[in-house]
């Protein structure tokens, strides 16, 4: 909500353009209140799912003033609150949008409880994965995507095919694509392994527009097939290790480190901590058939040592070393008895003990006592 209801003097009508009274464009107030991009605010506007002080509007070119009434959809627009910013590990199979035509399943959808209304910087395509940046601020989404603002992408791409790298060296000065022209792109081949139906390699790749599926197009053109595609950067901000699925907020101070020639000064976040802790770390899923280095490591750690509850016997050690094949072969004989004391006879050197080097247990062929 922009205030209370109001009707100052020499105010237009709701739908009409205003460029006389003081205010901000309605799709500079939407955008910052985090309920779309302007470009998206354009399309509701259409769609007549935006209303003034109670009128539907038919045109973006409306500035809004204190104590005018936003609603979207019926509900009414709060006041925006400080600009918020969020790293998210996207994984494979989510669509980067709120509402999906096809009904599949939107990377909002799987966001965990807790967190205000937000929209994507950019997007990464349903087979993508990686660092997707999220924001209440639809005005800093805005200025995070445009290639003006200079903020570079980082990709790591695995893909199918034979390259090398003076070929990648000439993507520094762009490549057009069925039309569509794409800008310098710095690539360089980490590892190329050789196989009989061709090579798998990865690939790392920086660049600052960040149009449409541009990775997998250009790489096509080069003749190479994208089977894996994962955003590690995006300016400042790196994916670590955060888990798939995992969703972490920028600290305040990160953002007016790295934001403040973005964001409005009144609209930085002040304190030094964020706002939003998960609840539980979210694991990072397996690839069928494998173990993450780290589970394996911890498993490793318990099988190594095993804990005992009080009156357990423990098993025995195991002999280690170059005699213990031999030893397991010929265990050492059981000893009986109790061991005598220094300064104590041994029993067997008592009257009518067996002599030294006699078998035990009687007379050859003989049995036992």
């Amino acid at each position: 909500m922009v205030g209370h209801f109001q009707h100052p003097k020499g105010r237009p009508q709701p739908g009409q353009a205003s460029d006389g009274p003081p205010g901000e464009r309605v799709a500079k107030v939407l955008a910052r209140a985090g309920i779309a991009s302007r470009r998206d605010v354009e399309r509701l506007i259409e769609a007549g799912r935006v209303a003034l002080n109670g009128r539907i509007l038919t045109t973006p070119a409306v500035k809004i003033a204190q104590g005018d009434m936003l609603t979207v959809d019926g509900a009414v627009v709060a006041d925006a609150e400080a600009t918020r910013l969020f790293r998210y590990h996207k994984p494979v199979g989510l669509v980067t949008t709120h509402k999906d035509p096809k009904g599949r399943r939107t990377v909002f959808d799987a966001l965990p409880a807790g967190l205000p209304r937000l929209i994507s910087v950019g997007r990464l395509d349903i087979t993508s994965e990686g660092l997707l940046l999220l924001t209440n601020d639809g005005a800093l989404a805005r200025g995070l995507e445009l290639p003006s603002s200079g903020w570079v992408r980082r990709y790591r791409a695995r893909a199918r095919g034979r390259i090398d790298q003076a070929r990648l060296d000439a993507l520094k000065n762009g490549l057009t694509v069925e039309g569509i022209r794409y800008g310098p792109i710095e690539a360089s081949l980490d590892r190329q392994r050789d196989g009989p139906g061709g090579a798998n390699i990865w690939l790392t790749l920086t660049l600052a527009e960040g149009k449409n599926r541009e990775v997998r197009r250009v790489l096509e053109a080069l003749g190479l097939t994208v089977n894996r595609l994962i955003r590690v950067a995006y300016g400042p901000f790196a994916l670590g290790n955060l888990a798939a699925g995992a969703v972490e907020e920028v600290p305040p101070p990160s953002i007016r480190e790295n934001l403040a020639h973005i964001v409005e000064p009144a609209n930085l976040p002040r304190g030094e901590r964020p706002r939003y802790v998960a609840a539980a770390p979210l694991a990072q899923p397996r690839r069928p058939g494998r173990q993450s280095s780290r589970a394996a490591s911890a498993e490793r750690e318990v099988k190594a040592k095993p804990v005992y509850k009080p009156g357990w016997a423990k098993p025995k050690r195991r002999v280690v070393g170059p005699g213990a094949a031999s030893a397991a072969r010929n265990p050492a004989p059981r000893k009986r008895g109790r061991t005598p004391s220094p300064g104590r006879a041994s029993p067997l050197s008592k009257k009518g003990s067996a002599p030294s080097g006699a078998p035990k247990g009687g007379a050859p062929g003989r049995g036992g006592p």
